[in-house]
């Protein structure tokens, strides 16, 4: 479900008031993640990588009450369920977005990713949940990337997390990742929260 709030009765009343008529209000952080623990999962029990990332976003977002609530064009509202966008490219060469509900039991959403992106892939139709908190993602494999800057639209407000490449070593596996939020949403310490506790999930949540 989908409820406006009034800004002024919410916790982020006066980041409300400084952020939401700002020409930029968006903030990025980087962070370079060891994905040791599920590329080795991915290849042991034949798991898409992206998918295995894509579930740990959700479960490290998703008892973190800020992720439920996001500006929407001068607005604010609170969300009930949680879901993550991915990217994905379509039989035409081109590329359709697609939003699968997170769920706590990975083998779900493991189903639900796969089903839903094959669907955007084969129909070359976007998938839309327009009452869940979004959380999008956008994996650039082409390349090994170090930062992913997104530009800013009013129209599209949620949360962003994107990476390239991983990268092998010797004994570990680790990837660059670029987290981008509306600053009504949330301040720069939460980010680095949800950040080392995406870490933590990487490691250990699986």
């Amino acid at each position: 479900m989908k409820q406006e709030l009034n800004p002024e009765d919410s916790p982020r009343a006066k980041a409300f008031s400084l952020w939401m008529s700002s020409p930029m209000p968006m903030v990025t952080l980087t962070k370079t993640f060891d994905v040791t623990h599920i590329y080795k999962l991915s290849k042991w029990h034949n798991l898409k990588f992206n998918m295995l990332l894509c579930w740990c976003i959700g479960k490290a977002a998703s008892d973190n009450n800020l992720f439920y609530t996001i500006p929407e064009q001068g607005k604010l509202f609170r969300f009930d369920d949680l879901a993550i966008n991915v990217i994905v490219n379509n039989r035409n060469g081109d590329i359709n977005s697609c939003d699968i509900p997170f769920n706590d039991n990975i083998e779900i959403f493991n189903h639900d990713y796969t089903s839903l992106t094959r669907q955007a892939a084969d129909t070359c139709q976007s998938n839309y949940l327009p009452n869940y908190a979004v959380i999008g993602t956008s994996a650039m494999i082409a390349t090994k990337l170090d930062c992913i800057l997104n530009q800013y639209t009013d129209q599209f407000c949620n949360p962003m997390v994107t990476w390239g490449q991983y990268r092998k070593g010797l004994f570990k596996v680790t990837l660059p990742v670029s987290f981008q939020f509306h600053h009504v949403q949330m301040d720069g310490g939460h980010a680095a929260s949800f950040l080392e506790k995406l870490q933590e999930t990487i490691k250990n949540g699986l």
